[in-house]
């Protein structure tokens, strides 16, 4: 029976493909996770299992906030409402819009990705940094050249991860190291970890696709029927934007700039002197507060509000992003159920079952995708399948750094297809564009990218591990 595992997630996916509709996809699947759970742990039949079930479904709900790092990320989505918001009535956004096109630095589509994608390249210490700060700066700009908040969800989000999984000096290359400490892999954790860079190739696919977006101006697929009709897809919040004239581009510059590098100090402060071993989570939070309250100065200061004005405007950006935070809070629960559940388990237990050796990379690659997908989380992935792949290396002399590459890649490229993934959640925040629709118009170009680098793990298991 454990084959139900996979049953919670499949539901969530036909629900979100039929209705449309996130919120009730996630709480069918949830629900259906704790009717498993309840009827493999209760001696009950017919109502005592349902009943239990909507008990499990309740407490796992309440279960999510005992964890400090699930309760940080809540807050956050929470609170970047009301950043955005007094950002956006500032009027700091369309001066710094001006300010750019009048200097020429973004007086095109062309330079105006280029700006994104240098953004999101540059702050590689913690994905969700990368993707708010590039969602926050560009918005605007995006708006400014009618190019849809869903090109603009696509680039930030293929780019956040993707370059935090190469650049390793962060908080990913610390949770990646720690997991492979446990393992005696023939040469040092670090030196595994390092040499999975060349072998990460959906993460270098996915740049080289956005790089592609930005030079070429041109988009495929479904986001090419969101450009034409780009009005359909902004959130009110953009629609207000277009309407707040210009004050001074210094109301979006300080507070963007306190989020970044408060980021840094916290990373700093958080991982006692080094920056590596810092919280993403928690430093991320810290940052934001702290960009929340200098952007509440900044405008009480300049006299265009009182302080029961900027609270209004604080509570208002809050009620803008509660559908998103409440997607993030079932997401949370339902990884959460189906850990429990042994979905994740179940899918590498069956990938790793009677597999040529040239097959394995390959096959953990799809199976990283499969759980992360499901579970909607890249790092709960690294943790399920390094275990298994770390003795793989050991018992079957794999290349070490190919198959770590190999589950870190699949880890993303299944975080980017899922509509319950945190990060696609913020992605669709930053960005202002409706969660669906960034998951619709990004899963092409997840796919292609994913198919390009099945192929590539196949051909370097061939050349590498041989028949």
């Amino acid at each position: 029976m454990e084959w139900l595992t996979v049953l919670p997630p499949l539901i969530a996916i036909i629900v979100v493909i039929w209705k449309k509709e996130v919120i009730m996809a996630l709480l069918m699947a949830v629900f259906s996770s704790e009717l498993l759970l309840a009827f493999q742990n209760t001696e009950h039949i017919g109502f005592g299992v349902v009943f239990h079930a909507f008990i499990g479904f309740i407490e796992r709900v309440i279960t999510v906030f005992s964890s400090p790092g699930n309760t940080r990320l809540l807050i956050f989505s929470v609170l970047i409402g009301t950043l955005l918001a007094y950002v956006r009535n500032s009027g700091g956004v369309s001066a710094l819009v001006e300010r750019l096109v009048n200097k020429g630095i973004a007086k095109s589509k062309r330079q105006v990705g280029t700006v994104t994608f240098i953004t999101g390249l540059l702050i590689f210490i913690e994905s969700n940094l990368s993707v708010l700060t590039a969602g926050i700066l560009s918005r605007g700009l995006f708006d400014k050249f009618k190019m849809s908040r869903a090109r603009l969800a696509f680039m930030i989000d293929s780019t956040s991860a993707p370059v935090c999984i190469l650049v390793l000096l962060n908080g990913w290359g610390a949770y990646v190291l720690g997991l492979l400490s446990n393992y005696d892999l023939g040469q040092s954790s670090m030196s595994v970890l390092w040499g999975t860079i060349p072998f990460n190739f959906y993460a270098i696919i996915v740049l080289l696709l956005v790089l592609y977006t930005v030079v070429t101006d041109k988009v495929h697929g479904p986001m090419k029927q969101a450009e034409k009709e780009l009005n359909k897809l902004c959130d009110d919040p953009a629609q207000q934007e277009e309407l707040v004239k210009p004050t001074k581009a210094r109301f979006m510059l300080i507070p963007l700039g306190t989020m970044i590098f408060g980021m840094f100090f916290f990373m700093y402060w958080t991982g006692n002197g080094d920056i590596t071993q810092g919280s993403g989570g928690t430093s991320v939070l810290y940052a934001t507060v702290l960009a929340c309250v200098v952007a509440y100065f900044l405008l009480y200061f300049s006299k265009r509000y009182t302080h029961q004005e900027l609270v209004d405007v604080g509570f208002n950006g809050m009620s803008e992003l509660l559908p998103l935070v409440t997607i993030v809070l079932f997401s949370l629960t339902l990884g959460a159920s189906l850990k429990e559940l042994g979905t994740g388990i179940f899918i590498a237990g069956v990938v790793g079952d009677y597999l040529p050796l040239v097959f394995v990379v390959p096959m953990l690659f799809l199976a990283g995708a499969v759980i992360s997908f499901s579970t909607g989380t890249s790092w709960g992935t690294f943790a399920i399948l390094i275990p298994i792949g770390a003795p793989l290396i050991q018992e079957l002399g794999l290349p070490p750094s190919l198959v770590i590459a190999a589950i870190l890649g699949g880890g993303v490229f299944g975080d980017h297809c899922s509509p319950i993934s945190d990060t696609t959640c913020v992605s669709a925040i930053a960005s202002g564009c409706n969660l669906l629709e960034h998951v619709k118009t990004q899963l092409p170009y997840s796919l292609f990218a994913g198919a390009l680098t099945l192929v590539a793990y196949t051909i370097a298991s061939f050349i590498m591990v041989g028949v």
